[in-house]
């Protein structure tokens, strides 16, 4: 008893309906709210709703579920999406909307609308689908839902495992569930944030030739920013493109205070030819003679795509690769000497939006083309 009434769990959430369309499953998912730090009883419900399933080896560790087939192929593909949102604003509980010819509010079909439609329930939704019903894929399967990827790396349920049992992600070939409107984006960008600081002497501002302004000594720093032609790069076939910009500004004391610090915060992005370490180095050479403090850096993936499984990846799901321009956790697992690619349902640009939407069209085109590969049939075979 606390406070007069008792302490109780909430009650779990019922066992997903493995059977129903991957659109109908989507929804289930997005109607379980997870926000980040609170995935505990979506992942009840996804063991619950597994662990039925003779083909499917069960491991857990906190909120990240893996579930793996051992089937003796000749090859292994990780497959992965997380099950957190980042928060609810008013988008939740889910509907089904229609959008016009002529609409300014996107493309033309049917959609699922709400919270984590896009990023990325209708991926998971796609991949526990064919996780209960591929019983002897063409491959062995390693399937991933994991905690926390919205919030500090530090906290990542896909951190945590490769961590506490780095085996589970052996594998030749790996995909990432992010929204990709189902289209196959190869590896991603690194990226960087850094602070550029400046300093200065306080002074009176009526008086302001005997301070010295840190905040104006930031001029050539912006002046940088602005003038900066970010490159654009080459990798195994696909073109990153790079960025540079400042994303955050401070400085001042009082309104009749000249400031005598001052910082600008930014971020680079850069193509996955460029280790971290060259990142830090161009950052340093850009600024010399500034303060620059580098706040945090992750390394970004190469595409991978030569890769022969991967090749049949590409072959099966059709389409021309693309880039992936930002940060993903594909990263995690090109570190880990893994080739890996993002393929999702769902328009990147809805992403955290407020009417996050998805075509119900692009999740049944990703159960597709991911049915298809992982069954050892090309695209052009049907």
């Amino acid at each position: 008893m606390l406070g007069g009434m008792t302490d109780t769990a909430p009650a779990p959430l019922p066992p997903l309906d493995l059977s129903a369309t991957s659109v109908a499953l989507t929804k289930q998912l997005c109607d379980m709210p997870s926000v980040s730090g609170d995935e505990v009883a979506i992942a009840d419900a996804i063991v619950a709703s597994l662990s039925g399933f003779d083909h499917l080896e069960l491991h857990r560790d906190g909120d990240t579920v893996v579930a793996r087939t051992n089937l003796g192929r000749p090859a292994r593909v990780v497959i992965a999406g997380h099950i957190d949102t980042v928060p609810i604003n008013d988008n939740l509980p889910t509907r089904y909307e229609t959008l016009d010819e002529g609409s300014t509010a996107g493309t033309p079909g049917d959609y699922l609308w709400g919270r984590g439609t896009v990023d990325m329930k209708g991926g998971v939704a796609v991949q526990l689908k064919l996780a209960a019903e591929l019983t002897a894929p063409s491959v062995d399967i390693t399937w991933m839902w994991y905690d926390n990827e919205e919030v500090s790396s530090d906290l990542n349920g896909l951190g945590r495992l490769a961590r506490n049992s780095p085996e589970m992600f052996a594998g030749d070939f790996a995909i990432l569930g992010e929204p990709t409107n189902s289209l196959i984006e190869g590896g991603c960008n690194g990226t960087l944030r850094a602070q550029i600081r400046t300093h200065g002497l306080r002074a009176h501002s009526a008086r302001s030739w005997v301070g010295d302004n840190a905040i104006h000594s930031l001029s050539p720093v912006l002046a940088t920013l602005a003038t900066y032609e970010p490159r654009q790069v080459e990798v195994e076939g696909l073109v990153f493109r790079e960025g540079l910009n400042a994303v955050g500004i401070s400085g001042g004391v009082a309104g009749n205070v000249i400031p005598d610090a001052a910082a600008v915060e930014v971020n680079y992005r850069f193509a996955p030819s460029r280790s971290g370490a060259e990142a830090e180095a161009h950052i340093r050479e850009l600024f010399d003679g500034f303060d620059v403090t580098i706040v945090d850096v992750a390394e970004g993936a190469r595409p991978g795509l030569d890769a022969p499984v991967a090749r049949q990846f590409i072959e099966a799901v059709g389409g021309v690769p693309l880039p992936k321009y930002g940060w993903t956790d594909v990263a995690r697992f090109s570190a880990l000497g893994v080739p890996a690619v993002n393929y999702g349902p769902g328009d990147p640009l809805k992403a955290h939006a407020d009417d996050e939407r998805v075509l119900l069209s692009q999740i049944t085109a990703c159960e597709d083309g991911l049915r298809r590969w992982l069954n050892g049939t090309a695209a052009s075979d049907e």
